[in-house]
């Protein structure tokens, strides 16, 4: 008879780590969720672990007294920002915390890593050419600490996979959005400041945003079906801002936005952006790095994981209304 799979996901208190982890358990499958000491939106029916990923001490008792299943570690704890200062706590927990879970699955025997990477570690390519999956991972071609911590990490996890034989898949997710979100991620920020009136001025550029549901599934598919040493990204398509605020219009009744900010001014003033909502503990929704991401090429092509896992997206239109009713129970807007 075959071992009964048990699944770790570590970040299970962050947004896409508690979707994951509720999605999991709906699925009947067993979740040890592994948080920070004193997360309060803990996801239901699963088995909590305290602890700090840097620390990696705190980590092992998440591996430990699981003989008679097959332990999966979905690893998705991570900070994902946009500014442009280095932060040696990202580094810490990005890098660091990345290694200290693929040395414990290395120890432990797991039988399966997927690794929570971004499509940030992907180098850009010129607008016009489609971005696909690569092997290889260099911090020094990317822009950007955070790009730069998940492309390193992404490198070490690779690399256990051909020296230490760690099945480990990675998944590429491009900008997470959707509903579920208890704390305040950047596009939830701007979602919630356009349904309050407090977005006055949208800016010239888009990106490609993908449901956080969608990236949930994509990695239960990886799970099940990701090859050994094998990268997936995990996107949908490419919006424009305007075209985002176009459907929160629609879906809200309020005023279509029709101010639309000059790049040169957007860059100019972001550094004092930054500084407003760092006073205001917010996270901002303008930094140069943002910036220089929504001006990026962002055409990433979804269809090795659809081709080889199954993956599927859903229209971003029911993705917002899904966001905005779910904010409007919350009593955030």
């Amino acid at each position: 008879m075959d071992n009964q799979r048990l699944y770790l996901v570590t970040g299970a208190a962050g947004h896409l780590g508690r979707v994951l982890t509720e999605r999991l358990i709906e699925q009947g499958q067993k979740v040890r969720a592994f948080v920070l000491p004193g997360e309060k939106m803990l996801p239901p029916n699963a088995e909590i672990f305290y602890g700090d990923v840097r620390d990696k001490n705190s980590l092992m008792p998440c591996f430990e007294a699981c003989s008679n299943h097959d332990l999966v570690v979905v690893h998705c704890a991570g900070i994902v920002s946009i500014s442009s200062k280095f932060s040696q706590i990202l580094h810490d927990v990005n890098v660091t915390g990345s290694k200290n879970i693929a040395d414990l699955c290395v120890e432990y025997g797991v039988s399966k890593l997927i690794y929570v990477s971004s499509v940030h570690a992907i180098p850009e390519k010129p607008h016009g050419m489609v971005i696909t999956e690569i092997n290889d991972f260099d911090p020094d071609l990317l822009v950007g600490q955070y790009a730069k911590t998940k492309a390193e990490a992404t490198a070490y996890v690779l690399e256990l996979a051909a020296k230490q034989n760690l099945n480990v898949s990675v998944v590429h997710p491009s900008g997470i959005i959707g509903p579920f979100d208890y704390g305040c991620a950047h596009m939830t920020a701007m979602i919630i400041d356009y349904c309050k009136g407090r977005l006055t001025s949208g800016i010239i550029g888009g990106y490609d945003f993908v449901d956080v549901r969608d990236v949930a599934k994509g990695i239960i598919l990886a799970g099940d079906n990701g090859e050994k040493g094998a990268c997936y990204i995990l996107s949908n398509h490419y919006y424009t801002v305007a075209e985002l605020l176009r459907m929160l219009s629609k879906i809200t009744g309020r005023r279509r936005m029709r101010s639309f900010l000059p790049i040169w001014f957007v860059k100019m003033t972001a550094p004092l952006a930054e500084i407003y909502y760092k006073i205001r503990r917010k996270p901002p929704l303008f930094t140069p790095y943002s910036i220089e991401t929504l001006q990026s090429n962002a055409n990433f092509s979804h269809e090795k994981a659809s081709s080889e896992l199954g993956y599927q997206t859903r229209d971003m239109k029911q993705t917002l209304l899904d966001t905005v009713n779910w904010l409007k129970k919350q009593g955030r807007v």
